[in-house]
């Protein structure tokens, strides 16, 4: 730390790490870019990376994990706030009428794999996690009860009662197939949704679109549950409103009947999965217990997050690690061990277990929507793109050029990643972000 704030040229390096938001793990890029005259080949304006700090241009790295950069992390968070809100009651290029379309605030759990330790609550009072009188004895000599009120930090919290007893294989296999499983549950629901309706699939397109948006929740046991915006709109999406007939009441009773019957299989190991039998399903409205910022404060949060909470790694492990080695809590070595063992099996290799051990066998994107609900990532990251050239051409920083008749060339090459432990905290200081997770890269 010392040594950076006493480089001349610590002024430069903070505005290049002020422009990043303060970024833990911020990309290193040499090269230069150039802008000419079409017509006449006059050189018009010219940056290079020369002058730079270490002669670096250093940008934001843009990763969604809190664990690896928070300030990257909040980012994608208010982006995904706004896309999700956005598709509940109208702006960045959505009307404002879709604030009277039928939606849903829906919950997909995954099912259980064995008895785990658990904070219940009830009128405000944390009760026993397994208080069992006749409590039964398992095959391995456990008891399965617990007369414990666990806190919420109890480390304790997601894991199994009888290691022994536990399905890891199922656990990480469930993680595996839940992407395939949602797809599954989408085309069950317009299904239900025109047969409760007295229509074919076709015929229903003509008349209403169903549209989602929905993030992953690892749950302290380790297994992913899904939490989705379900909304009913008109043929041609959200600018059009949906018939009479398409209630929010008929939309919930497909979603109900569609969690209850889909399947996925694991053919080579003859393993069928379905969702938990725990299914929430909650209108949104604008003025009442649940409404739109609830929703998408509530899918935002959990679009930075991963599997830290059960205790596992933010990186790939390799099939050559030491999983005893790992700085990792007892129940996760045992999934991570499990996408291990499960992954050497021939007929698994399309789920890649090994590679995604470190996520507990979970391979699909974690906040997705279809593609009408709302704006896209793509467009919120454009649009602050062009506001943030427009200040740099108001502020003179860059010319006003006429892209019609300038020739821009550009040359740019990786130079590395990251930045030292106490330019991490100058950086936190900077970017006015916490340090939380930031971790020991260098």
């Amino acid at each position: 730390m010392i040594d950076r704030l006493n480089q001349p040229d610590y002024d430069r390096w903070a505005r290049q790490i002020k422009r990043t938001g303060g970024c833990r793990q911020p990309i290193h890029l040499r090269g230069k870019v150039e802008h000419y005259d079409q017509a006449t080949g006059h050189l018009l304006h010219r940056y290079s990376t020369t002058t730079e700090p270490n002669g670096i241009l250093r940008v934001p790295c843009k990763t969604r994990r809190a664990s690896r950069c928070p300030a990257c992390a909040e980012v994608y968070r208010a982006d995904t706030y706004q896309l999700v809100r956005a598709g509940l009651v109208g702006g960045k290029g959505v009307p404002e009428t879709v604030a009277a379309h039928p939606c849903l605030f829906v919950t997909l759990t995954a099912p259980s794999f064995g008895a785990v330790h658990v904070r219940k609550k009830k009128n405000g009072r944390v009760l026993p996690c397994h208080a069992r009188r006749d409590a039964e004895t398992c095959p391995h000599g456990r008891v399965m009860s617990c007369t414990d009120r666990h806190s919420a930090d109890d480390p304790q919290l997601g894991e199994p009662l009888c290691p022994d007893c536990y399905d890891y294989d199922g656990s990480v296999l469930f993680n595996a197939i839940s992407p395939e499983l949602w797809r599954r549950f989408t085309l069950a629901l317009r299904r239900r949704f025109a047969r409760l309706n007295g229509l074919t699939v076709k015929a229903l397109r003509g008349l209403v679109s169903i549209a989602f948006a929905k993030v992953a929740e690892y749950q302290r046991r380790g297994v992913v549950h899904f939490h989705a915006v379900i909304r009913l709109d008109g043929p041609d999406g959200p600018s059009s409103p949906p018939p009479a007939w398409a209630t929010a009441d008929a939309l919930a009773e497909a979603t109900q009947h569609a969690a209850s019957v889909v399947t996925a299989e694991i053919k080579p190991l003859e393993r069928t999965f379905r969702w938990g039998t725990q299914l929430d399903v909650r209108r949104i409205t604008m003025d009442g217990d649940l409404t739109e910022q609830a929703v998408a404060a509530y899918i935002a949060k959990y679009a930075t997050k991963a599997a830290e909470c059960v205790g596992t790694l933010d990186r790939r492990i390799q099939p050559l690690d030491n999983l005893d080695a790992l700085p990792v809590r007892q129940h996760a070595r045992m999934l991570i061990g499990a996408c291990m063992r499960l992954g050497e099996h021939p007929g698994l290799a399309d789920l890649r277990l090994v590679h995604w051990a470190h996520m507990l066998g979970f391979r699909g994107h974690f906040s997705t929507k279809s593609r009408q609900y709302s704006t896209t990532l793509g467009e919120l990251r454009a649009a602050r793109e062009e506001h943030m050239r427009e200040a740099e051409i108001t502020t003179g920083r860059l010319p006003l050029l006429d892209e019609d008749t300038v020739l821009v060339i550009a040359h740019w090459e990786y130079a590395g990643q990251g930045l030292s432990i106490g330019e991490q905290v100058i950086a936190a200081a900077i970017g006015g972000t916490s340090l939380s997770g930031a971790g020991d890269r260098q």
